[in-house]
């Protein structure tokens, strides 16, 4: 009888993976390919660009996540009614924030993130330089 609160929050736990899966049908252009070419290639190219923000490592032309689907949709829609891929960029930056963007944009809160590799290094160059120089005494 103790061990009946751990075995239940193990068992409900472990249900709500599947209870998250949607039971509605994907969006009309979730799946489906643009019938202009040239519109399917400029919605590919920026369907690649902008990360899936449920799976978070992977953009959403290729996440399977529901809410990657609807975004492919909502990019096909837009592209298909004439808009540019960048006012779709920039109309999903605003609604998700820049982390949706690959490219993150170059702002002074952004410059310790911009700047950090090149200090490492040559931090590490400095310590290298410290570590192989002859010792002359």
């Amino acid at each position: 009888m103790k061990y009946l609160p751990a075995l239940l929050v193990m068992m409900t736990s472990s249900a709500a993976p599947a209870l998250a899966q949607s039971s509605l049908p994907p969006a009309r252009y979730a799946d489906r390919q643009l019938q202009d070419p040239a519109q399917e290639a400029e919605a590919k190219k920026l369907m690649e660009t902008l990360r899936c923000l449920v799976c978070q490592g992977q953009s959403i032309a290729d996440s399977d996540a529901d809410m990657a689907g609807d975004m492919r949709a909502l990019v096909r829609q837009r592209i298909a009614a004439g808009e540019e891929p960048e006012a779709i960029r920039q109309w999903l930056v605003e609604r998700y924030g820049a982390w949706v963007s690959y490219d993150p944009p170059v702002e002074p809160v952004t410059w310790p993130l911009w700047a950090a590799p090149l200090i490492l290094l040559a931090g590490g160059l400095w310590l290298a330089r410290g570590r192989f120089r002859r010792k002359t005494r």
